[in-house]
């Protein structure tokens, strides 16, 4: 018996399946074919084992922590310290219209996932030998080269992982394979930013990069297989046409669909719980001459707040992803404008090295919720063929917008650090307004 085999034929997996999601009609199934429904319970843990996975190894892997660290490690200049996180999450998903194009012709995506893994899992290791091998200004060169090929391979992921989602687990399920690989991640990062707190290598020592860009790296290559799996049955191949003419078409969404349209652009504005959490990490900086910029502690802020957050998430997202989108941008919204108003208010508590770390975990957990509540929106407001389009438009325009609005840090030289968190702050709460008018869709 092979290992898919005895996945899909476990009795005691199906018992732990419906005691997982709680409820009596665990094998309902909505919104996917009767074939699929017959092995919702293996797809489901497959699904929830392949994103821990990759969500671990993106943590490991983290521009916004891991790589920076390494990055003043080497001796880069600091301009390309500033490029990473633009071009992790704009080169995944500007491209995505073709992509998209690609990923229809396929009956079967779940090969289309396992390739982006294995490209992740190559680029993630040539940063790891980067570490080792170059510093300065080729350092960052090639740093950003490789963030390059790792990000056009998590477009391919990011695209075929939301339709096999859909056509593998119900409605009402989806939230929870995020939920629980999210909480599952969370509790492993905090483990390894532990480990970094208790490193006592010297500060220069690049082998501590090369250890977690190595195992992050392998990561990568263990979601393609546990991916391959999955029981994915062919789905439509139609639209799968040229690629360019094809994403031009599907750009008409946005003027002909009144429902999607809403969703971009409150997603757009929802950007604030991501582009937020550099500047409270500058603002400690600021305010405490750099005494909280110890790597391990904000990777454990970062896990902790998937470990307590995720489950709750996901059971909210299932019940209203819509609502769960509200809530999630509005508390990232005012999480902002609380720190400011105790930094700007109380000299004690802006020095305080305790303080940050706080409020970067509560953004971290509304960033945790904002994240989920969009994915499974998009994924429950389309269905068959039409969740790839949405997915591939609405990354593509989030694409741009990223870059645009990441340009909101040039305002650092006319305005405070805390002015630049109201100015997102207020982008926050306008995207939770926007977000409470979408129709509900669960």
């Amino acid at each position: 018996m092979t290992v898919s085999d005895r996945i899909f034929g476990s009795d005691r997996l199906a018992r732990a399946y419906q005691k997982l999601v709680n409820e009596e009609d665990a094998r309902v199934c909505k919104d996917i074919a009767d074939d699929a429904c017959r092995v919702v319970p293996g797809n489901f843990f497959l699904q929830v084992s392949t994103q821990f996975l990759t969500k671990l190894g993106d943590a490991i892997a983290n521009p916004k922590t891991i790589l920076a660290w390494m990055l003043s490690a080497l001796g880069a200049p600091g301009v390309f310290t500033a490029f990473l996180v633009p071009i992790r999450e704009s080169g995944s998903l500007i491209p995505q219209l073709v992509i998209a194009s690609y990923v229809r012709r396929q009956a079967i995506r779940k090969w289309t996932f396992m390739l982006g893994c294995v490209l992740q899992g190559l680029a993630v290791l040539g940063m790891a030998m980067i570490a080792v091998t170059l510093t300065g200004t080729a350092a960052g060169f090639a740093l950003i080269g490789a963030l390059v090929v790792f990000s056009l391979a998590r477009g391919l992921c990011s695209v075929a992982s939301k339709d096999v989602l859909g056509k593998t687990v119900p409605k009402t399920r989806r939230g929870q394979v995020g939920g629980w690989s999210e909480f599952l991640a969370g509790l492993v990062t905090i483990g390894v930013g532990v480990l970094l707190l208790l490193d006592l290598r010297e500060p220069g020592d690049m082998a501590t990069y090369l250890i977690l860009l190595a195992c992050a790296g392998g990561l990568w290559f263990l979601a393609a297989g546990t991916y391959a799996l999955i029981r994915e049955y062919p789905g439509s191949t139609a639209g799968g046409a040229d690629a360019l003419s094809e994403a031009l078409k599907r750009l008409q969404l946005l003027s002909t669909d009144r429902p999607f349209r809403q969703f971009v652009i409150a997603r757009s504005l929802l950007l604030c719980s991501a582009l937020s959490a550099p500047f409270f990490i500058m603002l400690a900086h600021e305010q405490t001459e750099g005494a909280l910029l110890v790597l391990g502690l904000f990777v454990i802020a970062d896990g902790l707040a998937s470990l307590v957050s995720a489950p709750f998430w996901g059971k909210f997202a299932d019940a209203s992803s819509r609502r769960v989108m509200v809530v999630a941008g509005a508390a990232s919204a005012l999480t902002g404008v609380a720190l400011v108003a105790l930094v700007q208010t109380s000299a004690t508590l802006a020095a305080s090295q305790w303080l940050y770390p706080l409020f970067f975990f509560l953004l971290a957990i509304a960033h945790a919720g904002v994240r989920l509540g969009r994915k499974t929106y998009i994924v429950d407001l389309a269905g068959g063929n039409k969740r790839t389009d949405y997915v591939a438009v609405s990354n593509t325009v989030i694409g741009v917008v990223l870059l645009l609005a990441g340009s909101v840090g040039a305002l650092t030289a006319v305005l405070p650090i805390s002015g630049v968190i109201l100015i997102l702050a207020g982008m926050g709460l306008a995207g939770a307004v926007l977000s409470a008018r979408l129709p509900e869709v669960t």
